[in-house]
């Protein structure tokens, strides 16, 4: 039988309600859904297995696509003219502060909540309509996760498989669990209530990893995570990845996009402000360097190779530094007599305010670098609102409505 969250709630629900690792998708129909909606499509599996050859060969559309996106709670804009562009087999990374329209970027795109207007696409398919079809290609995980108290970590790994149609005891699903269960050092033993949020997360992640999907998005995926299990997730990023899938990667910690990314889309405000390769935006991943010495000059400093932005004041002087000219510098500087040397990458807050201001700049396609085939899209601008959409919904702490995992307006 293929669960749903209806068949979820006795065990505890609702929990794990933002993780998309399900192909029952958003949960509860709509009323007046398709037939299709609710039926379950063709399996993509060789019987109830593992997925076989599940990733797609890339194609020149890009597979996560918006355009002119509005997302509105109220009088709050959390999205405002939002263009987007993921091509297949990328990681791209989604970056910005807190509240920057991350997280509610992402609950539109895996059809948890309707967006008030514009046009976004997922696989070429509408997420809100679309939703159940959509989620048996893909899978998702979080920054705040939740797990059923009454469930061993196996238990609910081996249910959220089950959700993906693939049995427990299937020998390529159980080989592909245990390696990630040893990767992540987690213990599958313990029950849910037992676990904290670092091992909260690694339940998501290792049912996100086990079985194949064709598109992963990733929530602020490493929250809670020490940095060597950081390091185990980049590289089960960088398997899917080889592999052919697609991922999209939101964070506020600009060191992990740097790490695994091909491509970036930087967000603020609701907008994107910037969008390009790593080598585009070298800019966000210089070095701060200060320090105090007599006689130097802001001159003297932008003549040191890959040095930018050089200021001296009461005596300390500040650059920044390219990351690959860190090597170059830092001897050069030691012959200039400094003290107090400090180098820091600089916070993402400073980089915003350093780069773009306090203004997110123009949202549309004249803006900052827009994303290559942000005007790929098929949809009308503003299908799907109504009335009740502008209307802030009730949220969990985790952001999630409460019993539904999705808003259903």
């Amino acid at each position: 039988m293929l669960w749903g969250v209806d068949q979820l709630d006795h065990l505890g629900g609702p929990y794990l309600s933002d993780i998309s690792v399900t192909s029952t998708g958003a949960g509860r129909h709509r009323r007046g859904a398709r037939t299709s909606d609710r039926t379950r499509a063709p399996s993509r599996t060789q019987g109830d297995g593992v997925a076989s050859g599940l990733v797609s060969t890339p194609t020149a559309a890009p597979v996560i696509s918006t355009r002119d996106l509005h997302k509105h709670y109220g009088r709050v804009h959390a999205l405002d003219g939002l263009y987007l562009a993921v091509g297949a087999g990328q990681v791209h990374g989604f970056l910005g502060p807190n509240g920057a329209g991350k997280t509610t970027t992402i609950r539109i795109l895996l059809g948890l909540a309707r967006r008030t207007a514009g046009e976004v696409e997922v696989f070429g398919r509408d997420p809100w309509t679309d939703a159940v079809q959509l989620h048996r290609r893909l899978a998702s995980v979080p920054g705040d996760v939740s797990v059923w108290p009454n469930l061993s970590g196996g238990e609910s790994l081996d249910l959220l498989a089950r959700l993906r149609g693939v049995r427990h005891d299937d020998p390529a699903y159980r080989a592909e669990r245990d390696r990630l269960t040893a990767a992540f050092d987690f213990d599958p033993r313990k029950k849910g209530r037992s676990y904290s949020k670092g091992n909260r997360q690694k339940v998501a992640l290792i049912a996100a990893f086990a079985v194949p999907a064709e598109l992963y998005v990733l929530d602020e995926p490493t929250s809670g995570l020490d940095p060597l299990m950081g390091v185990v997730f980049q590289q089960e990023v960088r398997r899917v990845r080889d592999a052919g899938a697609t991922v999209l990667l939101s964070s506020h910690v600009l060191s992990v996009v740097e790490q695994l990314c091909d491509r970036v889309s930087i967000i603020r405000a609701g907008r994107i402000v910037d969008s390009g390769t790593l080598a585009e935006l070298r800019h966000l991943t210089r070095t701060d360097v200060s320090f105090v010495a007599d006689g130097i000059t802001p001159e003297r400093l932008a003549a040191l190779p890959g040095a930018h932005d050089a200021t001296v004041q009461d005596g300390r002087a500040r650059f920044t530094v390219d990351s690959d000219a860190i090597a170059t510098v830092l001897p050069a500087l030691a012959e200039l007599g400094v003290v107090g040397l400090q180098v820091a990458p600089p916070s993402l807050e400073e980089l915003f305010l350093r780069h773009y201001g306090d203004d997110a700049g123009p949202a549309g396609p004249d803006g900052p670098r827009p994303p290559e085939g942000a005007g790929a899209s098929s949809h009308a601008a503003g299908q799907g609102t109504g009335p009740a959409s502008d209307q802030a919904p009730r949220h969990r702490a985790d952001g999630v409505r409460p019993g539904h995992g999705r808003d259903r307006r």
